[in-house]
C-alpha cells in the first residue's frame, strides 16, 4: 500500500526549462545552447548539486572552461530564480494528497544557494512532511545512495513510497531502491497519472 509520496521538484512541481526561457527572451538558439551547455550541462553544476563548490567557486571554473564571459556566466545565475517557476497544475494536487492521508516527501538535485532562496519563495513547500536535496547529501539522484539516505533519513519502507521524477535514470533507480515510480514525461499528465493509481 502506497503511504507515501516523494516529488522530484524539477518538471514535477517547479518548472525548469531554460532552454525555452532563453529563447522566449531574446537570446538566439546558438547562443542559448551554448549558455546552458556551459553552465546547466557542465560538470560544474553537477558539482554544485553534489554540494561539493559554491556557486561563486563554480563561476568561476565555469568561466574558465568556455567562451562566455564570466558576466555572462554570473548574469545567468541571476536568472535561475525567474527561470524556475511552481507549476500550478501539479502544486494543487498537494493540499489533496495530503487530505487522503498520504506523507508528502521531496528529493531532488539541486544546489544548496539556489535552493535555499526556491524554498523560501514558495508557500507549497509547508505541505512537505520533510525531503532532501542532493547537495545536503552530497550525492545526486540516480546514485543509489541517495534514495538510501532518504529512506533511511524519514525512516520509510520503500515498498510504500511512490516516487515521481521526470527523468527516467531517475526514475529507474527509485524503482531499483524499491518504490513504485511514475516516470513523469510531460508535468502535466500528473493528476492522471495519480488517478490511474486510485490515489486521487
Amino acid at each position: 500500500m502506497i503511504r507515501n509520496i516523494v516529488f522530484d521538484l524539477g518538471n514535477v512541481l517547479l518548472s525548469w526549462r531554460p532552454f525555452e526561457f532563453l529563447t522566449k527572451h531574446g537570446y538566439d538558439e546558438k547562443t542559448a545552447g551554448l549558455m546552458v551547455g556551459s553552465v546547466f550541462r557542465s560538470s560544474h553544476w553537477l558539482r554544485l548539486d553534489n554540494g561539493e563548490i559554491t556557486n561563486a567557486e563554480a563561476i568561476e571554473l565555469m568561466t574558465s572552461d568556455s567562451t562566455l564571459t564570466k558576466e555572462q556566466i554570473s548574469s545567468l545565475f541571476d536568472l535561475c530564480h525567474e527561470i524556475i517557476h511552481p507549476l500550478p497544475a501539479n502544486v494543487k494536487l498537494l493540499p489533496e494528497l495530503k487530505r487522503a492521508g498520504f506523507k508528502l516527501y521531496y528529493l531532488s538535485n539541486f544546489p544548496t544557494e539556489f535552493f535555499g532562496i526556491t524554498k523560501s519563495r514558495y508557500e507549497f513547500f509547508s505541505h512537505f512532511d520533510g525531503g532532501i536535496i542532493s547537495a545536503e547529501v552530497g550525492c545526486s539522484k540516480p546514485d543509489p545512495a541517495i534514495y538510501n539516505i532518504f529512506l533511511e533519513r524519514f525512516r520509510l519502507k520503500a515498498e510504500e513510497c511512490l516516487f515521481i521524477d521526470d527523468l527516467e535514470p531517475n526514475a529507474g533507480a527509485g524503482k531499483a531502491a524499491g518504490m513504485k515510480v511514475i516516470h513523469l514525461d510531460g508535468s502535466y499528465f500528473l493528476e492522471s497519472k495519480l488517478q490511474e493509481l486510485q490515489l486521487i
